[in-house]
């Protein structure tokens, strides 16, 4: 009977190994593209997601802008708002309907895209709809003037991408595994002077 639990531990093992799996092939390195989809919905009419191109995705772990197309939709009056709908990383965070076209505004829109990450790992995303700075539509002047032009299709919208690190990552981490997931365990300077009992002190 003794020799039928000594496998039990490397079964252990080889299960744990299993739920490992879609976080490892998560992982991302400063660098790689974050692959994202998007879709539109004008007057009732919605769109199937499509992929973004690798050059309007997203970079993990880097800042930057980029000018995506938006393709005219079918049937559009100019009586009612278009709005888009991201899907982002392969984790497929989702970001709700944003308005960008007849959003009773008179500035030219941009879409801020908030990553937060830790490690190798996106654990979030978040994204609004904002007046594109006046600074940058004073030196691209042809983006405000195409963006109104009703017969001026695709709409460029600039998309900035900005990435922050979340909250957990300010302290050095000791993942522990309970019960399938990873309890993080702050052994960081922060924490010690918080709780001395974690330095053995007091």
């Amino acid at each position: 009977m003794a020799g039928d639990h000594r496998g039990f531990p490397v079964l252990c093992l080889f299960f744990f190994w299993i739920l490992t799996l879609p976080s490892i092939s998560f992982a991302y390195r400063p660098g790689d593209i974050v692959p994202m989809s998007k879709a539109g919905q004008y007057h009732g009419s919605r769109t199937v997601w499509h992929d973004v191109i690798g050059r309007h995705c997203p970079i993990f772990a880097v800042n930057r802008e980029v000018l995506i197309p938006i393709p005219k939709p079918a049937d559009f009056t100019g009586a009612d708002p278009y709005k888009i709908s991201f899907q982002v990383g392969h984790e497929k965070f989702y970001v709700p309907w944003l308005f960008v076209i007849n959003r009773k505004s008179s500035e030219v829109p941009m879409i801020d895209f908030h990553l937060r990450y830790s490690g190798n790992d996106l654990h979030g995303v978040t994204a609004k709809v904002v007046d594109m700075p006046h600074h940058y539509v004073e030196v691209h002047q042809d983006i405000r003037k195409n963006f109104w032009d009703p017969n001026h299709w695709p709409k460029l919208v600039l998309v900035r991408y900005t990435r922050s690190p979340s909250f957990l990552h300010s302290c050095n981490l000791c993942p522990a595994i309970i019960s399938r997931q990873a309890c993080k365990v702050c052994e960081g300077d922060c924490c010690r002077k918080q709780y001395p009992w974690r330095s053995g002190k007091g």
